[in-house]
């Protein structure tokens, strides 16, 4: 009987582990405009406007550690009141705590929302903002993100390339540099690690060829891969997408396509533009990144840490 009652004893402890892990929602699937954009008369924003259903929050997503009561998120967006009120329903936390903010990089989808921190909105009482100097140094020099750091709303924490930030004893967060249009900014992508899983987050990135890092060996290293799927293919929209670059879904997934099929099933595309099939729902499209092994973020999504 004693042995009876330790393993039930053992199964309890190890269940209510389980119930405390950690884990990453998704809170946002679209490019820095939403979905749809403002000013788009497609047939398929016309939709859209039409129908709540088919719109998309700006992507963002949050880390949360019901152990530590902790709550993060990644990229301040034009919704982050509505992403905000997500995360409080979720970790069962109906205060306006927030244990920090981590910015990708300076385009608007990705820190405009910190103007609902200040005293015109929450006004909240020192939110760690975590960013690159370049990104520092923007928020610190330019109305009204200064006035942010002046009334005391954000707390400015600089970040370094490749060094990881604790949060808590078993969770971390590390910064890495990527490519892309930094004409106000540096960009990063996050590495998000706990003691038992790893989670990649790469919402913006210019072609991987221009990235010094070999995306397979991510993946293999990686438990769960968030990465830029802005456009799907070339020609999605009308001007020059060399404007814009991105590395289009279909290049992502030849890139990759050597890969197992269990490597591959690891990489969620996110950051959709109003224009990509897939935010569209084109099954042709959708039917093609399932077939080929790959996956789709969708807003609520839960990746276990």
């Amino acid at each position: 009987m004693r042995a009876l009652l330790t393993v039930v004893f053992i199964f309890l402890g190890l269940a209510n582990m389980a119930g405390q892990r950690s884990y990453v929602v998704v809170l946002g699937v679209g490019q820095d405009a939403g979905v749809p954009q403002m000013g788009c008369d497609s047939p398929f924003c016309r939709r859209a406007w039409a129908d709540r259903r088919l719109r998309r929050s700006v992507s963002s997503i949050a880390l949360i550690d019901p152990a530590s009561k902790g709550r993060w998120i990644f990229d301040a967006t034009p919704d982050l009141p509505a992403q905000f009120e997500t995360v409080k329903r979720l970790s069962a936390d109906r205060s306006n705590r927030l244990d920090g903010i981590f910015l990708t990089h300076a385009h608007i989808g990705h820190y405009s929302g910190l103007i609902y921190l200040g005293r015109e909105s929450m006004n909240s009482n020192g939110v760690p903002v975590y960013a690159m100097p370049r990104m520092k140094e923007m928020l610190e020099k330019n109305a009204p993100w200064s006035q942010l750091v002046t009334l005391g709303n954000i707390k400015l924490d600089q970040l370094a390339d490749d060094q990881p930030v604790n949060l808590t004893r078993s969770i971390s967060v590390e910064p890495f540099l990527v490519p892309h249009r930094d004409e106000f900014s540096e960009t990063v992508g996050y590495r998000i690690k706990s003691a038992f899983k790893t989670l990649v987050f790469i919402p913006d990135i210019d072609k991987w060829e221009k990235w010094e890092a070999d995306l397979s060996e991510v993946v293999r290293s990686s438990d769960y891969l968030l990465v830029d799927g802005t456009f799907y293919a070339d020609g999605e929209i009308s001007r020059p997408m060399s404007e814009v670059p991105h590395p289009f879904v279909v290049e992502t997934m030849a890139l990759l396509r050597g890969l197992p099929a269990a490597e591959r099933r690891k990489v969620h595309f996110i950051h959709f533009n109003h224009s990509n099939p897939l935010v569209q729902g084109e099954r042709k499209n959708l039917f093609e990144v399932r077939r080929a092994g790959f996956r789709i973020a969708a807003e609520g999504m839960r990746f276990p840490l």
